[in-house]
């Protein structure tokens, strides 16, 4: 299969055209960070309204018994999350799209896992005030990052999708989850699909079994 280089020419944006793509994160899940990987690779290939929200593993999994290693990341991926929420509500949302580049950019594709050091350097890179990282240790932003955590989840139901939260046109889902990141035509073809399947109001559920290795390239 031949995977084009350029992206190609996108038509006239209409209301009737355009996908809404809501994305929550969290800037410690690898998975989130591959998947918002292939959002932005689509972008290129498809018009797409993307607009990036926080999630927190935390908040996810207060109550849950969790391995000692998991229990440890999700405990720490609290601060990052955290520093999100403030450098939004100071700056708009606006803002959460290079700021989670910056971090996934540092904490997955570099493997810097001292998320402290992390915020400074993101922070800096981003001309955010270096006051911000006091955030992550403290509970001031804890309730709007609840409201945040909370819009992504299934106006239906309730209920919390998972990680990475994807909404289509209001259509919540749990992923796609992915091991790599698709590139080029692959990338919008696993779009098309995923699309398909949100405008299909009987579908909710797809899974098979985890295989291979994560990547980041």
């Amino acid at each position: 299969m031949t995977i084009d280089a350029a992206p190609r020419p996108l038509a006239p944006a209409t209301a009737a055209t355009r996908t809404r793509v809501d994305f929550w994160f969290d800037p410690a899940c690898p998975f989130a960070w591959i998947t918002s990987r292939w959002i932005l690779e689509v972008e290129r290939l498809r018009d797409l309204d993307v607009r990036f929200h926080v999630m927190s593993l935390y908040l996810h999994n207060v109550g849950n018994e969790l391995p000692d290693w998991y229990r440890d990341l999700v405990d720490r991926s609290l601060g990052p999350a955290r520093v999100a929420v403030a450098a939004a509500e100071r700056s708009g949302d606006g803002i959460l799209r290079d700021l989670y580049t910056a971090y996934g950019t540092r904490i997955h594709q570099g493997g810097d896992k001292d998320f402290d050091r992390v915020t400074a350097e993101v922070l800096a890179e981003l001309g955010l005030p270096a006051q911000l990282a006091a955030a992550a240790h403290t509970d001031a932003y804890d309730a709007g990052l609840q409201r945040s955590h909370d819009a992504g989840t299934d106006p239906a139901s309730g209920g919390y999708v998972g990680t990475p939260t994807l909404h289509l046109d209001g259509t919540p889902f749990f992923g796609p989850v992915l091991n790599a990141i698709p590139r080029g035509e692959q990338a919008a073809e696993l779009f098309d699909a995923v699309r398909v399947l949100a405008g299909n109001p009987h579908f909710f559920e797809l899974k098979r079994e985890r295989t291979g290795r994560l990547s980041f390239a």
